[in-house]
């Protein structure tokens, strides 16, 4: 089921593509480091993109899933990727860490605590490309302190005194824990990550078909 739903992934790409093309015509970013980044009201999500955006996303993803790697690299992170720095979405964040339980060791934790921190420095969008792209095997466990502030140097103007020690005392575990309670809180947490969610119309599968059910409906909402 999981690898069925990584599959699908890919086809959401060309499917927001065509459907937010024509939601609003708006400046946008020069780079990925010039869009707008903050903690969300409810301080458990991250908020990426113009607030003025037609369309809201919310993402739930864990930093040791395999299946959110391969949406990020290979399916609809890109596309989504593209639509917040043109203005026409706002993606909000929903970090969790259940893999840490299910396969023992820390690394989504502290994977979500260096974004967190990385945010801190306004540089969340390019720190969370790195770490996707970079992603160990979820079964090693390999978001050390070490392999993290190794990744962050590769984000211009990340590195630094506070994110270095951010990252190596948990600074935001707090947020973390809050994240993944706001994960468990979900109906996400019964679909596994990741998961999208289209101006709270939740979207368990990423088949084109599905997704145009929604997409060709007003403000994003699902059919009486």
């Amino acid at each position: 089921m999981l690898v069925k739903r990584a599959i699908r992934a890919m086809a959401i790409a060309t499917v927001l593509g065509l459907s937010l093309a024509a939601c609003g015509t708006r400046t946008g970013y020069a780079t990925d480091a010039d869009i707008p980044e903050s903690l969300g009201a409810d301080g458990t999500s991250i908020v990426v993109g113009d607030e003025g955006a037609g369309t809201t996303v919310r993402l739930f993803e864990d930093l040791r899933c395999p299946f959110c790697e391969e949406f990020e690299t290979q399916g609809a992170g890109a596309e989504l990727n593209k639509l917040t720095q043109k203005g026409s979405v706002q993606v909000h964040y929903t970090l969790a860490s259940f893999l840490d339980d299910r396969l023992g060791g820390n690394g989504s934790k502290k994977a979500a605590n260096a974004l967190r921190a990385a945010l801190a420095e306004g540089k969340f969008v390019e720190y969370h490309q790195v770490l996707y792209a970079h992603q160990p095997d979820e079964a090693v466990d390999g978001f050390t302190d070490e392999f993290l502030l190794k990744m962050a140097s590769r984000v211009e103007g990340l590195r630094g005194p506070g994110f270095d020690a951010a990252v190596r005392t948990m600074q935001y575990q707090g947020f973390v824990a809050a994240s993944e309670k706001a994960y468990e809180d979900s109906s996400a947490s019964a679909i596994g990550t990741p998961t999208l969610e289209l101006s709270g119309v939740e979207l368990p599968e990423f088949e084109r078909d599905y997704l145009a059910y929604y997409t060709g409906q007003p403000a994003w909402t699902a059919r009486p």
